[in-house]
């Protein structure tokens, strides 16, 4: 497994007890699972890593010598690949929970895995909402953005501003099918319609003939139902055709500030999204991104929502397991379903029996390069989705678990 490697995170052995036995191995494997080379290496890749060694590192072993070993792999957007790791790490080497994850066809397969088993699964990339829908799994607990969030939020904020019409560029995966069905399902339930849609398959380097059709629709919205590489090809390609300056919006459903950044203000300024996560909200992810940049690799790089959903995720899953000295799903899933209070990065936040973690969501536009003052400066906020509003409902989604 090329990729694969395990950092020593903290301290000595467990302390004997109840612990030493629940825990397995006595130490507590989290594997960050992710696409390292591809499309998605800048918003997950190695900074990722890097938050799940941060997270490791401000739990402190759980003031119990809880040993802890952060492993990585390279799932390279495949699902058998990714499967194949995770069974690995499943069967071989003890790894105890997955984390990341972005690709929902990976995510889904990983959730059907580990259903059964000791494993937990904390998919704070996997941004399909069946995983706390008709597929979800008393082992997995999700974080940061699902498909139902950034379909309604992002189509509800554009249509109480007048967007009524929309085209779609939609990658010809679940993420983007599913984002894209759960956008349309809003905008027609509030009197717009979806004009038009074009696939398009991942890691596509030209878009010209997609941008086309959708400028020659003259929808007032085109949504950008893809995300990382393909999103910022989409952008940097849309700017050529000055698509925005013609009066038509572009809104992307899954961006990121590595993306921003990537595709650089000039081209992404006036850009629509939705982010569960901003660096610079407050004191408290000002802090988090200073201390993330300054990780090996990260070069002053500021974290994105998926990165900081790492730390956030891996971090509440370790104090789990020190609250029940046991890191076994069925012990560290239901005591971190009882969190109830304030984030420092994610803010008011609750776990739902369905496994859904719920917080704010927030609309921002990209500034203009002379608002932006100092580096990663790039977002003013437009609106706040509080959490009770910014994901589904628990009864609508039909999981099991939930009574």
């Amino acid at each position: 497994m090329k990729h694969l490697k395990w950092t020593l995170a903290l301290a000595a052995s467990l302390v004997s007890g109840a612990a030493s036995g629940e825990i397995s191995d006595n130490v507590v494997r989290i594997g960050v699972l992710n696409d390292i080379s591809g499309i998605f290496q800048d918003t997950n890749g190695m900074g990722s890593v890097e938050a799940a060694r941060m997270a490791a590192e401000d739990f402190n072993g759980g003031a119990k010598n809880i040993k802890v070993e952060i492993v990585y792999a390279d799932h390279q957007n495949k699902a058998d690949v990714g499967n194949a790791i995770a069974r690995k790490w499943l069967d071989v080497e003890g790894v105890d929970a997955i984390v990341d994850v972005p690709n929902s066809a990976v995510g889904l397969s990983i959730n059907t895995l580990l259903r059964d088993s000791r494993m937990t699964f904390l998919a704070s990339s996997t941004a399909s909402s069946d995983l706390t829908g008709k597929a979800c799994s008393p082992n997995t607990i999700q974080w940061v953005n699902d498909t139902w969030a950034t379909g309604n939020t992002t189509a509800a904020a554009m249509v109480s501003r007048g967007g009524k019409d929309w085209y779609f560029l939609t990658v010809d995966f679940a993420l983007g099918k599913g984002i894209e069905a759960e956008a349309q399902k809003y905008i027609e339930a509030h009197g717009g319609k979806v004009i038009g849609s074009s696939k398009h398959p991942l890691g596509t380097s030209d878009f010209a003939s997609f941008l086309l059709q959708a400028q020659s629709s003259k929808a007032q919205v085109i949504g950008l139902a893809n995300a990382g590489g393909d999103t910022i090809n989409v952008v940097k390609q849309a700017a050529e055709f000055g698509i925005q300056q013609s009066g038509q919006k572009l809104v992307a459903f899954l961006l990121f500030i590595n993306d921003v950044h990537g595709m650089g203000i000039k081209v992404a300024q006036g850009l629509q999204l939705m982010e569960a996560f901003y660096w610079d909200m407050n004191d408290d992810t000002r802090a988090f991104a200073k201390r993330f940049g300054a990780r090996p690799g990260m070069n002053g790089k500021m974290p994105s929502g998926n990165q900081a959903g790492v730390y956030a995720s891996t971090l509440a899953y370790l104090n789990a397991v020190a609250a029940t000295g046991s890191d076994n799903a069925k012990d560290a899933v239901p005591e971190m379903k009882k969190f109830r209070g304030k984030d420092k990065l994610f803010g008011d936040t609750a776990m739902r029996q369905d496994g859904r973690v719920v917080h704010p969501m927030y609309l921002f536009e990209v500034k203009k390069p002379e608002e932006s003052k100092y580096p990663y400066d790039y977002y003013k906020l437009v609106s706040t989705i509080p959490a009770e509003q910014a994901f589904r409902p628990l009864a609508e989604g039909g999981c099991e678990l939930v009574k």
